[in-house]
């Protein structure tokens, strides 16, 4: 599979240094985040400008979008694992054969997924707990969501196949690109523009549908004109089998991320009972989240190829090495974040909120949930680290662990004690100990592959 110059041969992966070539790798994923990330939050930004109904039912949605998206990002796991095992193992035709096979596959499974959301919008949202205030603007968001979701899925398993031959500069360029025509659309189909009528969350929606659209387009063409990365020829496998080894990874990946969105709506719906503005608030706590783990999600994409290509490569030192690395930087960069938001507290939250009871609930989720996106870190690369190493079923089982005897659990019973401020001191304190069963679960398994020493005791 041919490379850009630029980009991190395969012998980097597998020969160079570990910290300079993962560097060069995330670097670009990290520019192509920040800009999709920002435009994102200007979202956000121009939706509370229509009012706290409006951005109550976008925050309302998130679970629901998210759902579908990891479905999504489970089949780049998975899509990513078996290629980057491939190119490891040198087998460059099964790799590009893999590759085709998995754009066939995703597409038809997100399509089939949007459908059902599609047809159960009133249901599905009334379980959450939206009222009759938010629901007309999360049927008009949501019904243009679901039908362009088909477009969304093509590039991300696009950048996973990109990602897998070490390729980062390409995808963060396409994410970068779709977050900016995001923007730019935006104010135009939300507020209107000269000829162009005003239509609310209706044109946040169809924002996203085009710039998911154009992306389509640019990521077709670049692999199968630009770069040659797919082809349907394969001496060694079959559809069949190259189905089996990417749903074998990507549907437990997947089914290990939609848990994400399920803890969320449950949450949501608890947080309901708080009144609006405390969804509102919520909504943008959860884009400053993504915003502030920009670092481990860039990380949480370039880590795995590096691993599964070294795996296949049989360089399990490195493995161990790269992940050892990895999470003792996340720590303390995250540490840093947590004081830059403390410091911005005040900006963030009257910028994103204009009630002052939305105000202050975005203050209180900065003081307390960020401390912990470090730790929250550790278990987004370990999950990613598990799926690498083709253990999907620990890094789904880790994900009930972390979600459903944890962060969920001890959010709960923080709101029953101290309101919304129990419940984001209970997530905390769930992250805590789920990154502790997450450190110490890995190196226990990769010991056991590998034969070397746990990382603990070295």
């Amino acid at each position: 599979m041919t490379q850009a110059a630029s980009e991190p041969s395969g012998n980097d992966i597998l020969h160079g240094d570990i910290s300079a070539t993962l560097k060069r790798m995330t670097v670009p994923m990290i520019f192509g985040m920040i800009t999709l990330m920002t435009f994102n939050l200007v979202d956000t930004f121009f939706i509370s400008m229509l009012g706290t109904a409006p951005l109550a039912a976008v925050s309302f949605t998130f679970p629901v979008t998210f759902t579908v998206i990891s479905l999504a990002i489970g089949l780049g796991i998975g899509t990513s694992a078996v290629i980057a095992k491939a190119l490891g193992g040198q087998s460059y035709e099964e790799a590009k054969f893999d590759a085709s096979v998995a754009l066939i596959i995703s597409s038809v499974l997100v399509t089939l997924l949007s459908l059902i959301g599609l047809l159960s919008i009133d249901g599905l949202f009334s379980l959450l707990g939206a009222n009759q205030e938010v629901m007309p603007y999360i049927y008009d968001y949501m019904s243009v969501w679901f039908f362009g979701a088909v477009f969304l899925i093509t590039p991300m398993i696009g950048n996973s196949i990109l990602r897998a031959s070490g390729d980062t500069k390409t995808p963060s360029i396409i994410m970068g690109l779709g977050g900016l025509v995001n923007a730019i659309l935006d104010p135009i189909l939300i507020f209107g523009f000269g000829p162009i009528e005003a239509m609310g969350v209706k044109g946040a929606a169809i924002a996203s549908l085009i710039a998911w659209f154009l992306g389509v387009i640019i990521i077709l063409y670049l692999l199968i004109v630009k770069k040659r990365l797919l082809s349907f020829r394969s001496r060694y496998t079959s559809f069949y089998n190259a189905t089996k080894k990417i749903l074998t990874i990507g549907l437990p990946a997947a089914g290990a991320n939609m848990l994400t969105p399920i803890a969320m709506a449950v949450l949501t719906a608890v947080i309901a009972r708080f009144g609006p503005e405390a969804v509102a608030a919520f909504g943008v706590g959860s884009r400053i989240e993504s915003i502030a783990s920009m670092l481990v999600l860039a990380l949480s994409m370039t880590l795995p190829p590096f691993i599964s290509q070294n795996f296949g490569a049989q360089n399990y030192q490195r493995v161990q090495l790269a992940y050892k690395k990895t999470l003792q930087f996340v720590l303390l960069f995250q540490l840093a974040i947590y004081l830059v938001l403390l410091l911005s507290s005040d900006l963030i939250a009257s910028t994103f909120g204009n009630e002052a009871e939305v105000v202050d609930t975005i203050k209180v989720f900065i003081y307390i949930l960020p401390l912990t996106y470090g730790l929250q870190g550790v278990i987004i690369l370990t999950n990613s680290s598990f799926n690498a190493l083709h253990k999907p079923m620990n890094a789904l089982v880790l994900s009930v662990i972390r979600l459903f005897v944890f962060y969920v659990p001890f959010a709960y019973i923080g709101s029953q004690l101290y309101g919304l401020i129990g419940l984001f001191v209970g997530a905390a304190i769930g992250n805590l100990c789920t990154a502790v069963v997450a450190y110490t679960w890995f190196n226990r398994a990769l010991n056991k592959i590998t034969g070397i020493p746990s990382l603990e005791t070295r």
